[in-house]
């Protein structure tokens, strides 16, 4: 092998691996073997295929390596929120959280170590961009918290011991999924195939800043998973001093690319509207947001703003709030308020930042 780090086993295709057993004097069925410990049944070693012969096993564990997401630290809210730290095979650490409502669950998952967009009142915009994850550690949170929620207790049970089942699946923890698309929609592809999870497109859903190139090349490649734009403010002058991207690519770009992605795939798409104090949180802004959402059918996702040291922003107050919601109701907009959960361990919308409390 020449000291040379051994390839990750799940960066190959099933065509990858049949070559590899071909070339190798093993049959091509092989692959479709190890294709399905890798993605269906999610282990994170060649010992573990125990369907292959111990000297296959052997061949693989000479030529590549897993380079798992590994759980590493969690904390648990007092309102039922399991966040997770995951140590990655250089290393780094992401995090993942679990969010429970009675026997369901959502999972909110990383696409990128930190986060290059730096917008203002996020915490994982504050730890810079170190790299993208790839396919497997995708993977790794969704089984990882997946197994996290099988051993939790659930007091809402009839049965306290009966296990979580995860319902939905979010791209919201760290990281832009849109400077990560080949190995997000990859990882999506594995989830939901019959060949990996099998969970449902439609309870998977992509939250983005809006990369306009980006939703374009989505919209042409049809996804079946839902898509949500992080918005936050409907006017460039106030978008502009909390999301820096938004001053290369103003609103007039977004709402075409929205517009084509309307047109290309007749869906509708969600609008997550963060409300900061005395900021953005005004009858007017209201207006301004009621005007944005005239281009595109779209349902509303207001949501509580969670403290960030540094931020500079506070939770907006609930007069504002109310006649905010109110405001756009009136003008039959669908919208919900969006509870935040997790606060108390820096779980929250915005809030991961790998402040690690044991």
């Amino acid at each position: 092998m020449s000291g040379s780090p051994r390839q990750d086993i799940r960066s190959l295709t099933k065509a990858d691996l049949e070559d590899f057993f071909l070339v190798r004097g093993e049959k091509k069925f092989r692959a479709s073997q190890v294709y399905e410990w890798l993605w269906r049944k999610s282990i994170r070693s060649f010992d573990e295929m125990t369907s292959l012969s111990k000297p296959v096993r052997q061949l693989l564990e000479n030529h590549f390596s897993f380079c798992a997401a590994v759980p590493e630290i969690r904390q648990n809210s007092g309102d039922g929120t399991v966040k997770t730290a995951f140590r990655l095979h250089d290393g780094l650490l992401v995090e993942s959280v679990l969010i429970p409502s009675r026997e369901r669950a959502t999972v909110c998952i990383s696409s990128q170590v930190g986060c290059a967009l730096g917008c203002l009142f996020c915490a994982t915009g504050q730890l810079g961009f170190t790299r993208n994850l790839t396919v497997g550690e995708i993977l790794d949170q969704v089984t990882g918290m997946r197994d996290a929620g099988s051993r939790m207790q659930n007091p809402d049970f009839v049965n306290p011991e009966q296990e979580f089942i995860i319902s939905n699946l979010v791209f919201m923890g760290m990281g832009e999924p849109y400077l990560n698309y080949e190995n997000v929609t990859g990882a999506i592809e594995k989830i939901t195939s019959s060949d990996g999870l099998g969970m449902s497109p439609q309870r998977v859903t992509v939250s983005s800043v809006g990369i306009p190139k980006m939703i374009k090349k989505m919209a042409d490649d049809d996804p079946k998973y839902h898509f949500a734009l992080s918005l936050h403010a409907a006017t460039d002058a106030k978008r502009d001093q909390i999301i820096p991207f938004n001053k290369k690519h103003p609103l007039a770009e977004l709402t075409e690319a929205l517009k084509y992605y309307h047109k290309k795939t007749a869906r509708r798409f969600t609008i997550e509207y963060i409300l900061f104090g005395n900021f953005n949180d005004s009858v007017a802004d209201a207006k301004d947001l009621a005007l944005f959402c005239r281009n595109f059918p779209v349902k509303l996702n207001i949501i509580e703003y969670n403290p960030v040291t540094g931020s500079g922003f506070t939770k907006s107050d609930p007069d504002r709030t109310r006649a905010f919601i109110d405001f756009l109701e009136h003008r039959n907009l669908v919208v919900n308020v969006r509870q935040s959960r997790g606060k108390d361990i820096d779980a929250a919308c915005g809030q991961l930042h790998l402040k690690l409390k044991t």
